[in-house]
């Protein structure tokens, strides 16, 4: 009889949007994706590695406890602290590259829109870096972390019935719109994993 395939065990390493902050523990980001990749047809199990407040640099210093030998695909999410703080572009860029180089097995790169505050400058560089440095290192992308809650266009109706009283964090009905838009990419790690 043929030995049964070990499901991909995929570590999200990133902050408190990964994390789950302010949310009942089955209501966050890794539950809701491991749920949703099952409910897909995909073998995994995920591990929380997010770390609220944490920056670029912070997902540096623990990449390599991250990577254990049971993981064999990693979600790196992280930049949007780095942003709230103003901390340099060139700055997130280098601990994002040094994550990356450290990860020797299929990985996807979430970016983060950036707001506008710190000028144009700022947010093009911050947003620019996710893309070329997937490019650089073979890395899956996906563009923007809150894609589901800013494809509604409606920032009004996102604020009021998608997101947690701070207007950082999603809610539940958040944490879901954002799984279903990423979803198909963390399936394209899942099948690079397998």
């Amino acid at each position: 009889m043929p030995a049964l395939a070990e499901p991909v065990t995929i570590a999200a390493l990133g902050d408190s949007l990964t994390q789950g902050y302010g949310l009942p523990a089955e209501d966050g980001f890794v539950p809701q994706m491991e749920a949703w990749l099952r409910a897909q047809g995909a073998d995994v199990e995920m591990i929380n590695a997010g770390v609220s407040g944490d920056t670029t640099a912070g997902g540096l210093s623990r990449i390599d406890w991250t990577l254990t030998p049971d993981v064999d695909a990693v979600i790196v999410a992280l930049g949007g602290n780095d942003v709230l703080r103003g901390l340099a572009p060139e700055q997130a860029r280098s601990n994002l590259a040094g994550i990356l180089e450290k990860v020797d097995r299929p990985v996807l790169l979430v970016g983060i829109d950036a707001p506008s505050n710190y000028g144009s400058d700022y947010e093009v560089a911050f947003e620019g870096l996710y893309p070329e440095l997937a490019q650089e290192h073979g890395a899956l992308l996906f563009p923007n972390f809150l894609a589901g809650l800013t494809e509604l266009g409606d920032l009004e109706l996102v604020l009021r019935e998608h997101m947690q009283g701070d207007g950082i964090h999603p809610d539940a009905s958040g944490v879901q719109l954002i799984v279903e838009a990423m979803g198909p990419k963390v399936l394209e790690l899942v099948a690079q994993a397998q």
